[in-house]
C-alpha cells in the first residue's frame, strides 16, 4: 500500500494523531455485509427497474424502498458503525449510484462530508459506500487518496455542466498530479470512509451495470448546519434523537 500521506497536505494542528477515526489511512474495508449472491440478487432486481430509463442517481432510496432500508440496518454494517461513532446512529443521507457499462460517468474527487447545507463532525459520522455488484478498476471501483482527511474539509464548487440527469457533483479542489489508489470490492462488501476523505470513481469500462450504495452515517450532534436548513435524519439504534 502506498504511504497513507502521499497525496495528504499537511494535518491541521487540531487535527488526531492517527488522522482520525479510521486510522491513518482514513478508510478500512468492510466484509460481506451480506452474501454474495445476495447483494448480486439485489443488483439484478435494481437493473430490471432501471435499464429502460438508465437512471444514475437515485437519492435517499432508505426513506421509501424497502432493500434500502434493510441494508442500511445490516447487522455488520450498523455494529462496525457503532463501534466508530457510538450506540447511537441515524441515516443523514443516501445515494444509489449505477454506472452503466460504456456510458460517461465520472464521478470528480471529492468528500462525503461537506456540501452547501451542512458539514459533517468526522468525529462523529462516517460514510459508507456499499458494493451491490463487483466493483473494480474497469467497472468504476473508488479510488481514495489515504491520508487526505488529515488536511480537513477542502474547498469545492460544483462541476460544469454534463447535460446528465444525474446532475452536476461537487469537486474538491486537488493537485492535478494529485494520485489514488483502486479500492475493488466484491459484491455484499463495503468500505467504510472519513468524512474527509478524498475519493473518486471513474466511467465503467465493463459489460454489466455497477450498483453502490453512499450512506452517510451520524451520531447525535454530528451534523454542522452550515445554513437554515434542517435535514432529516432516520435514527437506525439509540434513543438519544
Amino acid at each position: 500500500m502506498p504511504d497513507p500521506s502521499s497525496d495528504a497536505t499537511a494535518p491541521p494542528d487540531n487535527a488526531p494523531a492517527d488522522g482520525g477515526l479510521l486510522g491513518a489511512a482514513g478508510y478500512r474495508t468492510l466484509h460481506q455485509w451480506a452474501p454474495p449472491a445476495t447483494a448480486r440478487a439485489r443488483a439484478a432486481e435494481l437493473v430490471t427497474i432501471h435499464r429502460s430509463s438508465l437512471r444514475e442517481v437515485v437519492r435517499n432510496p432508505h426513506a421509501d424502498e424497502e432493500w434500502a432500508q434493510t441494508l442500511v440496518r445490516a447487522p455488520l454494517l450498523v455494529n462496525t458503525v457503532r463501534d466508530l461513532i457510538g450506540p447511537d446512529i441515524a441515516v443523514e443521507n443516501t445515494f444509489l449510484v449505477v454506472k452503466w457499462p460504456g456510458r460517461d460517468f465520472e464521478v470528480p474527487w471529492h468528500q462525503d462530508g461537506i456540501n452547501d447545507q451542512l458539514e459533517l463532525d468526522p468525529l462523529h459520522a462516517v460514510a459508507a459506500w456499499i458494493a451491490l455488484t463487483d466493483a473494480d478498476v474497469t467497472t468504476g471501483c473508488l479510488h481514495v487518496m489515504p491520508g487526505s482527511q488529515r488536511a480537513g474539509y477542502l474547498s469545492y464548487e460544483r462541476e460544469a455542466a454534463t447535460g446528465a440527469a444525474r446532475g452536476r457533483a461537487l469537486g474538491t479542489h486537488v493537485s492535478p498530479d494529485s494520485r489514488g489508489m483502486p479500492v475493488p470490492l466484491a459484491a455484499g462488501s463495503g468500505i467504510l470512509m472519513d468524512t474527509r476523505l478524498v475519493h473518486c470513481s471513474h466511467s465503467n469500462q465493463g459489460v454489466g451495470a455497477r450498483f453502490g450504495l453512499n450512506i452517510r452515517y451520524v451520531a447525535p450532534g454530528g451534523i454542522r448546519r452550515r445554513d437554515d436548513s434542517s435535514p432529516g435524519l432516520d435514527p437506525i439504534t439509540g434513543t438519544g434523537w
